[in-house]
């Protein structure tokens, strides 16, 4: 056997047995990561977390111990940290430059995510647009319109911006505004109306319902109703309540003024000169 080869064999057979350890750190290694990751992932579900950051925090955690089994496997069969570190420096630089705007995004989904200002199902409005929550992703957010539209939201705007997430509470206050004419009855007025709200079946009797001169305004005097109700009752109660409303102050003799323009045209006689 040459002398050289001779040379490379306690070389050749410390590198086999480091390779042969690396191995093992990356088997048993991933073994423990799938273990834990369950072990997790049962914890969260007791907490009783949003699916969508279940699988995101999974997904990191994971990423998380494979990048550090790597590490260690590379270190055991000589690669230098700081080259691995280098290495991953220099592609996280780049890779975040090149998706900038979307790690904006990705930010503002954990954020809605971690938040919860709203979750699938609720109504919100933004200055984005309005509707039902139909998805909640890492990067869009999207919801459905009144009129069966899809609108998408990037996370990054929709997180940095006022929203009003208007089925969040089980109850909502339905406000109704009304002109009489400063001629009609004003307390036969708050009577009707008030019954109007009281003796509506979905409108809540445990909570109070008030009727109130609102405003002395230039050709109305205005009354204000307000009552509650259910949140997913709100628009038929709000709809129901204004019907009977206009038909009763009909039926009362309460007269609702309205903007109208009284033309007065004179005529003057004229007589021309000849």
């Amino acid at each position: 056997m040459p002398e050289m080869v001779k040379n490379w064999i306690p070389g050749l057979a410390a590198f086999g047995i480091n390779l042969i350890v690396a191995a093992l750190i990356l088997i048993v290694g991933f073994k423990v990561t799938k273990v834990l990751k369950k072990a997790v992932e049962r914890s969260f579900a007791r907490m009783d977390m949003e699916l969508s950051v279940r699988k995101f925090l999974l997904a990191l955690l994971q990423a998380v111990l494979y990048g550090i089994l790597i590490f260690m496997a590379a270190e055991r069969i000589g690669i230098k940290s700081s080259t691995i570190i280098a290495l991953f420096g220099s592609a996280g630089l780049a890779l975040g430059l090149a998706l900038q705007g979307s790690l904006s995004n990705f930010a503002g989904g954990v954020l809605i995510l971690v938040m919860r200002p709203f979750k699938v199902g609720d109504y919100i409005v933004s200055q984005y647009g309005e509707g039902t929550v139909t998805a909640i992703g890492l990067v869009y957010t999207s919801m459905n319109t009144v009129d069966n539209k899809t609108v998408v939201i990037p996370n990054g705007s929709l997180s940095n911006a006022p929203l009003t997430n208007v089925t969040a509470q089980s109850i909502r206050r339905v406000d109704l505004s009304v002109g009489i004419s400063y001629e009609s009855d004003l307390k036969k007025a708050k009577e009707i109306l008030e019954s109007i709200y009281t003796e509506h079946p979905k409108v809540l009797k445990d909570h109070p319902i008030q009727v109130f001169v609102d405003q002395l305004a230039d050709s109305a005097v205005m009354i204000g109703g307000r009552g509650w109700t259910a949140t997913d009752d709100y628009w038929n109660v709000r709809w129901d309540i204004t019907e009977k409303v206009k038909l009763r102050f009909d039926r009362e003799g309460i007269n609702i003024p309205y903007n109208q323009m009284d033309v007065h045209v004179s005529y003057m006689d004229r007589n021309d000169d000849e």
